[in-house]
């Protein structure tokens, strides 16, 4: 049996949100063309590789099995692909990846290493940057790949995909202020003291940007240069805090909140420069490194999957 790898990519993202509509909309396909590649998965492989539920779907034992070996074929052909570029790319000319402070506390860093170790020919600088810098910057060429913001960088003629989830959510203290509660609005958030992170960081420019002139003035006990000391601080009690989602180990003791408004929802992007054609193949290799780190990361899938999920 053929397998094409962006089937298998799909079937990645289906299994790793419980959802087949989330699946599709990460692949940028539609509901029905991401159903008939799944039915095509399955006729193949003789099995069931999907149980629809009311509540998403999940993973037959052949399908997680089918997980499992996708994750490494799709690692395997990043490898080969880099081992390829190695015969087309100078070692001394290094790929840029740019990415904001959230993409930096885990999702870079993972892909880093899994690429550096696979890949010792190739060279990246990565530096942190607001999503419309890394915009300029990959539309003049001064970078191969960046992680951004999806409401930042509409309509800005670079080629993206989706990466997955960065939502942002209230954090403090478990047992604390916020027990009991599921959701706040920034206003409420903003009447009790507040840990934050430095006011020059992307993300605390990127909150404060959505709030406008007539936001509550906030509180901050203290801000800090990282998220996971940011975190440690709100679950000490120091003070509430927003951060994203993805941000947050869950088996540590916090009490979460969703952030009600609009703006609390967003997403990442992985968007790629217009950098000469020959960087191409290495360039790839780094964003399928990235892709499996998002990947890997803890599903942030709503309890309330979509109905239609529950078609074939």
């Amino acid at each position: 049996m053929r397998y094409d790898l962006d089937d298998l990519r799909l079937f990645l993202h289906i299994v790793t949100e419980g959802s087949i509509t989330a699946g599709a909309h990460r692949m940028h396909l539609s509901l029905p063309s991401a159903s008939a590649r799944v039915r095509s998965l399955e006729h193949h492989a003789g099995v069931p590789l999907l149980i629809r539920g009311r509540r998403g779907v999940r993973p037959t034992p052949a399908g997680t099995t089918l997980a499992r070996h996708a994750r490494d074929v799709l690692a395997q052909t990043a490898r080969l692909e880099s081992a390829v570029a190695s015969y087309t790319r100078s070692p001394a000319a290094p790929l840029t990846l740019l990415a904001g402070g959230s993409a930096m506390h885990r999702l870079v860093p993972q892909a880093l290493v899994s690429f550096l170790r696979a890949h010792p020919d190739v060279d990246v600088t990565v530096r942190e940057s607001r999503t419309p810098e890394t915009v300029r910057l990959l539309g003049d060429g001064e970078a191969d790949l960046g992680v951004v913001l999806d409401d930042e960088a509409r309509d800005c003629g670079l080629r993206m995909e989706p990466l997955g989830d960065d939502s942002l959510v209230v954090i403090g203290q478990a047992g604390g202020i916020t027990a009991g509660r599921t959701s706040l609005a920034y206003r409420e958030v903003a009447e009790h003291p507040l840990v934050g992170l430095d006011a020059g960081s992307s993300l605390r420019r990127w909150i404060e940007k959505h709030l406008g002139p007539h936001a509550p003035v906030a509180r901050y006990r203290t801000t800090v240069a990282d998220l996971g000391v940011l975190v440690a601080l709100a679950a000490a009690g120091v003070g509430l805090a927003v951060v994203p989602r993805r941000a947050i180990d869950p088996h540590q003791p916090l009490a979460v909140c969703e952030l009600a408004d609009p703006w609390a929802r967003r997403h990442h992007l992985l968007a790629w420069g217009v950098k000469d054609r020959v960087s191409s193949t290495a360039t790839a290799a780094l964003a399928e490194h990235l892709r499996n780190a998002a990947l890997s990361e803890p599903s942030s899938r709503t309890a309330h999957p979509d109905p239609m999920d529950r078609r074939p």
